[in-house]
């Protein structure tokens, strides 16, 4: 299991505390992280949300906030238009704001990929003071590569600090991708100079995709180089495509125990599934990531239902 992390320093007292809960809250004690994504109704526009693999109730965006209100989850990642509108109705789940998203039109090949922060951190503080709602934290992509990479470390690195000041919890997604990166986005080497890079931001988590071998592969052992790059920001992996639920389960096991990861954040992996398939595939991360129950424990839990 992960160690326990303490608050950054040069923040409050009370900043400090709110830190401390927060972390507590999202980890669950465990100091790994669960983290399901719910931010790809702009990334990815409409195309996970319907399809003959898709279940029919993802075309609704409240059947996300439903999967997160009954599963066993740290935190749900979503933007804040969409916590204003369902957030009211799902109190009890703690949402991770995430500030800054942009679609998939524009091929990547066309331009290098830039996303802009939305809200500023003002905002996410005005919209904290009038909601009854927890938000544990923000979270930023930066694309590592990109001709806009400064201009993305400039906001991510101000909106760590203002989250930190808040007692906020800031998840950097660092994904490696530009002209200059090519085909070298899931090379583990590189990877591994994204969270480092995150690392020297100070944000508290940072998500990755997991790296390939040469042949193409997923490879749990080479997320090493990118852990011990990162440091004391706690590394988590992207879920990707849908795969079925024993097989993410398996592949989640690896990248905890030969990868020594600290946690998961999937999102199509959960909401494009019915609620009652999703919550036990919930149930079975969280066995693995939270508790550390074993393989075989959250495979028996995909059963139950």
């Amino acid at each position: 299991m992960q160690a326990q992390r303490k608050a950054p320093i040069g923040i409050s007292k009370e900043a400090s505390r709110r830190w401390q809960e927060n972390y507590e809250r999202v980890t669950q004690g465990s100091g790994r992280l669960f983290l399901m994504a719910g931010d790809q109704k702009v990334e990815h526009l409409n195309d996970d949300f319907v399809g003959s693999t898709v279940a029919a109730a993802d075309a609704d965006p409240e059947h996300l906030f439903r999967i997160a209100s009954e599963a066993p989850i740290g935190c749900f990642a979503t933007q804040l238009g969409l916590v204003a509108q369902y957030g009211g109705d799902y109190p009890e789940i703690p949402y991770l704001l995430k500030l800054n998203s942009k679609t998939h039109l524009l091929p990547g090949a066309e331009h290098d990929p830039r996303s802009r922060q939305w809200q500023s951190m003002t905002q996410v503080q005005e919209f904290m003071q009038h909601v009854d709602v927890p938000i544990v934290g923000v979270g930023y992509t930066i694309y590592p590569g990109s001709e806009f990479e400064a201009e993305m470390q400039t906001e991510a690195a101000q909106l760590i600090h203002d989250a930190h000041q808040l007692g906020l919890l800031a998840v950097i997604w660092a994904y490696p991708r530009g002209r200059a990166v090519g085909k070298r986005e899931h090379d583990p080497h590189l990877i591994a100079g994204a969270a480092g890079l995150v690392a020297c931001l100070g944000a508290d988590f940072v998500k990755v995709n997991p790296p390939l071998n040469a042949q193409g592969e997923a490879e749990a052992k080479l997320l090493g180089e990118a852990v011990a790059a990162a440091g004391r920001t706690q590394l988590v992996c992207a879920g990707g495509s849908e795969v079925s639920s024993a097989d993410f389960v398996r592949r989640l096991d690896a990248q905890l125990r030969d990868g020594h990861s600290a946690g998961c954040a999937t999102g199509r992996n959960v909401h494009q599934r019915s609620q009652q398939e999703a919550v036990a595939l919930c149930r079975a991360i969280h066995s693995l990531v939270v508790e550390d129950r074993g393989l075989e424990h959250a495979l028996a839990l995909l059963q139950e239902d």
